[in-house]
């Protein structure tokens, strides 16, 4: 008896045994499929992203070629600004002051005897050492910004 009992356990346990490889062999052919389907999508987005690398690295040596030559016309740009401000700052500044000073001349020998507004203030001359003489002093006028409506200062 104890034989009988121990056959149909060993019974039980091969059906179990063959159940279970037959589970696992449908698992193994299943995940082949999905293995096989994954493979034909991901060979060609492969071969894509593998294109648009080579694309994108002929892209790259472009723009590095063009910043470059930007670069290049940049330093040509810079050095003739220098070179063109060393040749006409210096014969400008005098043109320029020449043509101050002719013009302020030209003003003066037009305008009557008249003292300008800025001359107007009156002071004491300290410098002569003469007490009680009065001279005018050049008092700038005010900026703009620091005049009122009534001409007064804020």
């Amino acid at each position: 008896m104890i034989v009988l009992v121990a056959a149909g356990i060993g019974c039980v346990g091969a059906v179990v045994s063959l159940v279970a490889a037959f589970v696992l062999v449908n698992q193994v052919r299943r995940l082949e499929r999905g293995v096989e389907a994954l493979r034909h999508e991901a060979v060609p987005l492969v071969e894509e992203a593998h294109a648009a690398a080579g694309h994108a690295a002929t892209e790259i040596a472009r723009v590095d070629a063009v910043l470059a030559d930007t670069e290049a016309v940049t330093a040509a740009v810079d050095h003739a600004a220098r070179v063109a401000r060393r040749a006409f700052a210096n014969p400008v500044v005098k043109v320029l002051a020449w043509r101050a000073g002719a013009v302020g001349g030209l003003r003066r020998l037009g305008a009557p005897e008249e003292r300008p507004r800025h001359l107007a203030a009156r002071g004491r001359h300290r410098e002569s050492g003469v007490a009680g003489v009065d001279v005018a002093t050049p008092t700038p006028p005010l900026p703009v910004s620091r005049r009122t409506a009534a001409g007064r200062r804020r």
